[in-house]
């Protein structure tokens, strides 16, 4: 085991990838010889070269596009969006080509990209730098979703996606960049498709990803002081979802609340919560309970806090939920 970043055990995966497979190439604004904006990619140019890793115009659009072609000639394209505000103009061809490829084909074409996402709130950014767009690319079909919540699902998330056959939007939490933890450098890795217990309960289940899984961790902790014992699950993959380790979990706890940072309608958790009430009818004593951001843009840095879902407004769902 060792101990590392989210940023180092992302920049490990990297280049283990690129180490595995000639075919495998980084782009992105700033990626070479910068090493990224939050460093992600540092060192790899140097070492790998600037027609491994490449340094791109300030053109989303274009580099995805460019990614497609290379798809064509058998690389294995990961693409870098420097913040999360940044991948609209790159949407008309996520949705509309790297995810409809495949089917428009009728299979001959495969499309193994990459694209980075760092995402979500808690840095101080101004806008366009703290969004939460994943719902936007969980719901179109042909894509598939996963966000990261620590250094180890990070080390080995990277390179299960980059090996994968199909494109995948990989999120990352940017607000949890820098905290560290332990990565098992000999494995095995988790499935990547899969959501898993991070911390067993019995009184209820707290449904998260991505940034929040920290924030749930912290309150199942706190919790402790009123006698609860929470059970917090990480989903890992947003599209497509595992639910099977819910459904199982609110099965035995009764109780269900979903916490993501992204706006409340439409969000992750609308689908999680229906999935809930479809397979758990008889097993709920209480409506799933939802803690999200708001349905507003990102506000500025200095009010963020109110507006990211914490320790306190996911305590009074939990306390909501078995009072009903």
């Amino acid at each position: 085991m060792t101990r590392m970043s989210m940023v180092k055990a992302l920049n490990s995966g990297l280049r283990l990838a690129l180490e595995d497979d000639p075919k495998v190439v980084l782009m992105g604004e700033d990626i070479g010889r910068l090493g990224g904006v939050f460093r992600v990619t540092e060192g790899l140019q140097k070492d790998f070269g600037e027609g491994r890793v490449m340094d791109t115009p300030l053109a989303e659009s274009a580099i995805v596009g460019t990614a497609i072609g290379l798809t064509f000639r058998g690389f294995r394209p990961v693409v870098e969006i420097q913040f999360d505000g940044f991948v609209y103009p790159a949407y008309d061809q996520i949705v509309s080509q790297v995810a409809k490829l495949h089917f428009r084909s009728r299979g001959r074409v495969r499309m193994p990209i990459v694209i980075r996402i760092p995402y979500g709130g808690g840095i101080g950014a101004v806008e366009h730098h703290s969004e939460s767009p994943e719902a936007q690319f969980a719901l179109t079909a042909g894509l598939k979703v996963v966000s990261c919540a620590d250094p180890n699902d990070a080390h080995w998330m990277i390179q299960q996606a980059i090996a994968s056959d199909d494109p995948v939007v990989f999120m990352e939490p940017k607000r949890r960049y820098w905290e560290t933890g332990e990565v098992d450098l000999a494995g095995p890795a988790a499935p990547l498709w899969s959501a898993r217990i991070v911390r067993p309960g019995r009184d209820a289940t707290l449904v998260t990803y991505g940034p929040m899984v920290k924030t749930c961790l912290d309150s199942a902790r706190a919790a402790e002081a009123d006698g609860l014992d929470l059970e917090v699950i990480d989903l890992r993959t947003l599209s497509p979802l595992d639910l099977a380790p819910v459904v199982e979990s609110v099965r035995r706890t009764g109780h269900a609340v979903v916490v993501h940072e992204a706006a409340r309608t439409l969000g992750l958790g609308a689908e999680v919560a229906a999935r809930i009430g479809e397979e758990c009818f008889y097993s709920l004593e209480s409506p799933v309970q939802r803690v999200t951001g708001y349905d507003m843009p990102y506000p500025p840095s200095r009010t963020e806090h109110d507006f990211l879902p914490g320790l306190d407004r996911i305590l009074d769902a939990v306390d909501r939920a078995r009072a009903y």
